[in-house]
């Protein structure tokens, strides 16, 4: 437990860290991958480029100094980011290299501010808050080995059959290389793909939304091709699956890992939300209720660009059709002229709360919902103006979280 002295302390420093934390963070990670550049090898090289993890530890750091005296209250952040680690393989011996680079990055950023007593007393606390963490991961370290078909680390899969499902999206059918069992997943969660890309210095970890029921025989991931654009880099890993990896390639994935899962136990209405290849976690989603719960009633909305680029639209419909407790909803914001000729959409722009009212029964349901940052911005918006209870609004961040 933290001395009461010790929580004045850090208390006191955020204002700081909300005015200046994005700047300490920057510099944290800069000192150590140049003192630890073997770490690398687990960080996600995109989102440093485009300043996401900084902006997410500088948010994670000002939390934790907010709550010191209630570290209770960010347990759910503490959980989402201890499912990631599991899956990149964050260890224990990783936290005291973070601690001392954290530390002298405070120092160096903030100079005088940071005191020798402030600086002691954020030694205390990132200790309290690291065997949180650590206790939190062995734990799911744990069980994604002992559980049924589970394994430790990376495990070679092979690419049993690879699936065009849009101009940017294709599915890959992954079965395990040794032929035994594969561990089960909750609707939702992803796998974490180890990418060995010639020509990269360092190995590539990325996480996917399993886009397919449980109790398959193999995983599928449907993996976006990011491009890059307005300056922003395009992806290595997807470019990488998209352009190199075929059919018996193998690819070394880490167990099923994650906390944005659907209440299997709810019966009320279910609606989900999907922007563009944000409907990946949702799909597996929506297969299991459909499969488990054929009296619940359910709501699917996409919104994508237009049908050149919708992806599993096929899929979905037929789901729609062998299941009558199924209402599609499509949404195109700029359907081309072949889409306007046929049709196989119901709104014409972006989702918005008359048009989400109009195709959903009632606020008192259950949400989950998946996209770009600015979509779920605008579909918590919406859920918030309708009153939708903050207990029944779920929803996943592509990479690191951010603020809704």
């Amino acid at each position: 437990m933290l001395s009461a002295k010790t929580i004045e302390i850090i208390k006191s420093t955020v204002p700081v860290l909300e005015q200046r934390g994005t700047e300490i963070t920057k510099h944290f990670y800069r000192r150590m991958f140049a003192n630890h550049p073997e770490l690398l090898n687990i960080f996600n090289h995109t989102n440093q480029r485009k300043g996401r993890q900084q902006t997410a530890l500088a948010n994670a750091v000002y939390a934790a100094a907010k709550h010191i005296d209630q570290l209770e209250t960010i347990l759910p952040a503490v959980m989402q980011i201890a499912h990631k680690h599991r899956g990149l393989g964050v260890k224990p011996e990783h936290y005291p290299i973070v601690g001392e680079n954290l530390l002298a990055a405070m120092k160096e950023v903030l100079g005088d501010a940071a005191t020798e007593e402030v600086l002691n007393a954020w030694e205390e606390a990132y200790g309290v808050i690291a065997d949180v963490f650590i206790k939190v991961e062995a734990d799911l370290y744990a069980k994604a080995e002992s559980q049924e078909g589970g394994w430790a680390g990376f495990r070679a899969f092979r690419v049993e059959r690879k699936e065009k499902e849009s101009e940017n999206v294709a599915s890959f059918y992954l079965v395990p290389e040794d032929g035994k069992e594969i561990a089960g997943f909750e609707p939702g969660q992803y796998i974490t793909v180890r990418a060995e890309i010639p020509g990269e210095k360092y190995v590539q970890l990325r996480h996917y939304s399993l886009s397919d029921a449980p109790g398959k025989e193999y995983y599928r991931i449907s993996v976006k091709r990011e491009d890059g654009n307005e300056g922003q880099p395009a992806g290595k890993v997807s470019t990488y699956l998209h352009e190199h990896v075929q059919q018996g390639d193998v690819l070394h994935l880490s167990a099923p890992a994650g906390d944005f899962t659907l209440d299997r136990k709810d019966e009320r209405p279910a609606v989900f939300i999907a922007g563009g290849v944000g409907l990946t976690p949702l799909v597996s989603m929506l297969k299991t209720v459909v499969s488990e719960q054929p009296n619940r009633r359910v709501t699917f909305i996409h919104a994508v660009k237009n049908g050149n680029l919708h992806p599993l639209k096929n899929e979905l419909e037929e789901l729609a059709r062998r299941h009558g407790q199924l209402s599609l909803r499509f949404c195109y914001s700029q359907p081309t002229g072949a889409d306007k000729a046929k049709g196989g959409y119901q709104k014409e722009g972006h989702v918005d709360l008359p048009w989400l009212k109009q195709v959903v029964d009632s606020p008192n349901s259950a949400f989950y919902f998946c996209g770009p940052l600015p979509f779920m911005k605008a579909v918590k918006g919406m859920l918030r103006e309708w009153g939708v209870a903050e207990a029944d609004q779920h929803f996943e961040f592509f990479g690191p979280a951010a603020m809704l």
